[in-house]
């Protein structure tokens, strides 16, 4: 009978150990990942360096006193809008593709500032598995999210306000999309995190899937036609990957089969309602970026949505397809160029590397590793949130 026990002792503890080999064996890198990691390696490491340098600004740090909102609450203001050259006091008036610099943007900067740091050191632990990374990222998402003093309120009730008509409006609901390397970044370094600080991190993020989904705000966001919406699904699918709430990560992929996809691409591959814009060519490249940010996001291997195609033949490959030509050859696009920011893109779009790493296509790889890793114009950064992409590989 104690030869037995032991015997069995013995197995159990062999199959333990055996799982926990197995769950431990670093996961096999594609050759796009390889390939990501000898361009980005140098940049990484600059940056954490840089990050690892940092003290945190939070949304306290600045106030404007147009907002209507307390210090702990997001403001900005609509990049459209300007002063009314025939009522100068007045409400502003819109000039559809001219950011107006005199707007207040400092909660953005700050917010983007956050995403660059977090998504470096998160990229450099991923790379060197060095945890002095993590131990600063945790002083930056405690500021941000745990701190009474610094933290930011969970919704963007008063986002891209409108001086005489606005104190918030939903189209501001863009403006978190640089929130989603700080998510993914969390996930890449939760294992060697404190449980306290990534279950309330956790926390602060539930509470914003919530806002954005049941608000009045968000629920308008939900229902716009373009951009918009495609990037109000791609935050909610980020920060639920996060919080592993399954129910809405179904809810996301569902709506971009049945919602995002069939109505805003054309049968050609094209967004028909970015291409009538004043800046058609860039809102094309932020509208696919966004929605391969979604397959690359909500992909599983039970519900692949880079080979999902609607009955019609549309599918996110068809939007590759469509405007790959005209960034490796920018000559070539058919549309008189944007108003403002025409040669500032492309830079190395997020949907040129999860696209080549999907279908293998090493002409897509190329062209993104010929592109710009960092570029520096705030406007191609505002509308480029994903610019640390090994953490999303």
């Amino acid at each position: 009978m104690k030869k037995t026990c032991a015997i069995l002792l013995s197995l159990i503890f062999y199959i333990s150990q055996s799982a926990f080999s197995i769950k431990q064996t670093p996961p096999v890198k594609s050759a796009i990942e390889k390939a990501a990691e000898r361009a980005l390696k140098k940049q990484i490491l600059i940056e954490a360096a840089w990050a690892m340098q940092q003290a945190p600004i939070t949304v306290t740090a600045s106030f404007c006193p147009r907002s209507a909102g307390s210090k702990h609450d997001f403001f900005s203001e609509a990049d459209y809008f300007w002063p009314d050259p025939k009522n100068p006091d007045g409400p502003y008036i819109d000039r559809d593709g001219l950011t107006n610099p005199n707007n207040f943007v400092a909660h953005r900067k700050a917010m983007i500032r956050f995403s660059k740091i977090i998504g470096a050191l998160a990229s450099a632990y991923k790379l060197t598995g060095d945890e002095r990374y993590v131990k600063q990222a945790g002083i930056h998402l405690r500021a941000w999210f745990i701190d009474t003093a610094t933290l930011m309120n969970p919704d963007l009730q008063y986002a891209q306000a409108v001086k005489g008509k606005f104190t918030g409006r939903n189209y501001g609901i863009i403006d978190s999309i640089h929130l989603m390397e700080v998510a993914q970044g969390v996930i890449v370094m939760e294992s060697a995190m404190d449980a306290e600080t990534t279950a309330a991190i956790k926390q602060w993020f539930a509470a914003y899937i919530k806002w954005l989904m049941a608000s009045k705000p968000g629920i308008e966001e939900k229902l716009t036609k373009n951009n918009h919406s495609t990037c109000w699904a791609m935050q909610v699918a980020s920060f639920a990957k996060l919080c592993r709430n399954k129910a809405v990560l179904d809810s996301m992929r569902a709506r971009y089969k049945t919602v995002l996809l069939p109505n805003q691409m054309a049968a050609d591959g094209s967004f028909p309602l970015e291409m009538s814009r004043t800046k058609p060519y860039g809102y094309s490249i932020f509208n696919l970026d966004a929605m391969t940010m979604l397959c690359q996001i909500l992909s599983t291997p039970q519900d692949n949505l880079w080979e999902y195609e609607t009955a019609d033949g549309r599918s996110i490959k068809k939007g590759i397809n469509y405007l790959y030509p005209f960034i490796a050859d920018k000559s070539k696009w058919p549309l008189k160029p944007d108003v403002m920011y025409w040669d500032e893109w492309p830079v190395a779009q997020p949907f040129l590397l999860f696209g080549a790493n999907a279908y293998h296509q090493n002409a897509w790889l190329s062209t993104w590793e010929k592109l710009d890793h960092n570029p520096q114009v705030e406007e191609v950064i505002r509308n480029l949130p994903i610019r640390h992409p090994l953490i999303w590989l």
